[in-house]
């Protein structure tokens, strides 16, 4: 695959995450917050099972336990962005959740207490900044959904830095899929704990799940997994930086959610921040090492997929 092409299809993944927030909104019209995380990611883990079937009937127990993990800070993920739409934009969200960019090297360098680079420090100004911009109102409140949107970029961060460590340790096929089904299962019964589980009652309901679990799960994650092969991390991370544009175009489009000149300000400083975060020296062999150890490997993972396949 050339390079482009896998560009091309990374910008489709980028494109499917930034219209899950308008999915996600359109589902809560539907179902309660847990019912839709449960079909989700249930779905979505059928669906990816049934492709990798054979490769499931090969799971050991590490690989069980650190799925397990994963799904839940997955579920903590979903939770807080799923209560956060009640509450704030499709916008909104998708900015304020793409700062996982940022939280990633800042948890990191505070886990493995690295000295934190004068760039990421900018970044975090940048990001500050360009939060209070888009959720501040006046008289200086801020929403509870803005706050839930932020907890869910920190939990995703730490979701990929705990996947960057059991990567080195299980089969990464199986451990992606594996969360799926744990992230649908906790919110089933949470579900059953807190609300009464139903299925969809609307075509626009059931278009919002098939959508969210088919393209913005179960085919994001292989698509991502086969073109991340060809293609540089700071290419893939500066195309993802762009979900939340699309979920910003999405929700004018759909939702008719227009941004004031203030909200652009801070989204354009949120955007800043993201692009500046995912920058790498190429002459930093310590950083590449940090960058290594804290990513998902995704040569190994495309690798399983193919044979899978």
């Amino acid at each position: 695959m050339k390079p482009l092409k896998a560009d091309l299809l990374i910008l489709l993944v980028t494109i499917f995450w930034g219209s899950s927030y308008l999915f996600m909104k359109m589902g809560l019209d539907s179902i309660a917050e847990f019912n839709l995380i449960a079909l989700r990611f249930g779905l979505a883990f059928i669906l990816a099972g049934a492709i990798f079937f054979r490769r499931l009937l090969r799971i050991d127990k590490t690989t069980i336990k650190y799925a397990a993990l994963l799904g839940f800070i997955l579920f903590l993920v979903f939770t807080s962005i799923t209560f956060g739409l009640k509450t704030t934009t499709t916008s909104n969200a998708g900015f304020i959740v793409s700062l996982t960019v940022v939280f990633v090297p800042l948890i990191s360098a505070l886990i493995w207490k690295n000295k934190i680079e004068a760039r990421l420090t900018i970044s975090i100004m940048l990001a500050i900044i360009g939060i209070a911009f888009l959720t501040i109102q006046l008289p200086f409140s801020i929403t509870i959904g803005d706050f839930l949107c932020m907890a869910a970029a920190f939990f995703y961060a730490a979701h990929i830095i705990v996947v960057g460590f059991a990567a080195q340790k299980v089969d990464t096929l199986n451990l992606g899929i594996l969360q799926l089904g744990f992230a649908g299962l906790f919110g089933l019964v949470f579900s059953f704990i807190f609300e009464t589980p139903t299925l969809p009652g609307s075509t626009k309901g059931w278009f919002a799940i098939l959508a969210l679990s088919i393209l913005c799960s179960a085919l994001g994650f292989i698509l991502q997994t086969v073109a991340q092969k060809y293609t540089s991390p700071e290419r893939t991370g500066l195309i993802f930086s762009l979900e939340p544009v699309f979920a910003a175009f999405f929700g004018y489009l759909f939702a008719q959610e227009i941004m004031s000149l203030k909200e652009y300000i801070g989204a354009i400083l949120v955007l800043l921040s993201i692009t500046l975060s995912t920058i790498k020296k190429k002459d930093s062999a310590e950083e590449l090492n940090v960058e290594k150890n804290n990513r998902i490997d995704c040569i190994d993972l495309t690798r399983d997929l193919e044979k899978s396949t």
